[in-house]
């Protein structure tokens, strides 16, 4: 599986992005697809989860009632919509998904920056 992320860029405090991140190959073998972020120095932390089979998704508290996971039809795309963004989610935000046999790929990363 192949992961490509894109959607990140600069906005100003409260304001919104929408994150997606297109899954290329054995995509039927996904299981769950997650975002996580990496801020300055800090590791790297799950943002948003999603379970592919049954479609239960679980949130960083920090982001709960602001970020949104989903996925399409098709289940070989990935979005985080982000609403109401604060300075302190400034980081690079990578897509993730676990395949059946418990494999993880990684996206390539893509950098939201937030100003106050």
């Amino acid at each position: 599986v192949q992961l490509q992320a894109s959607g990140g860029g600069l906005v100003q405090a409260g304001g919104s992005l929408r994150l997606s991140c297109v899954a290329y190959g054995s995509i039927n073998s996904i299981n769950d697809m997650n975002w996580y972020r990496q801020a300055p120095g800090k590791q790297r932390e799950l943002v948003a989860a999603l379970n592919t089979n049954g479609g239960s998704t679980n949130y960083l508290d920090s982001v709960k009632g602001r970020f949104t996971i989903s996925m399409n039809n098709t289940r070989n795309r990935l979005y985080l919509q982000m609403n109401s963004l604060k300075p302190e989610d400034t980081a690079v935000y990578y897509c993730n998904v676990q395949d059946r046999w418990s494999k993880v790929y990684w996206g390539q990363g893509t950098l939201v920056t937030v100003s106050s």
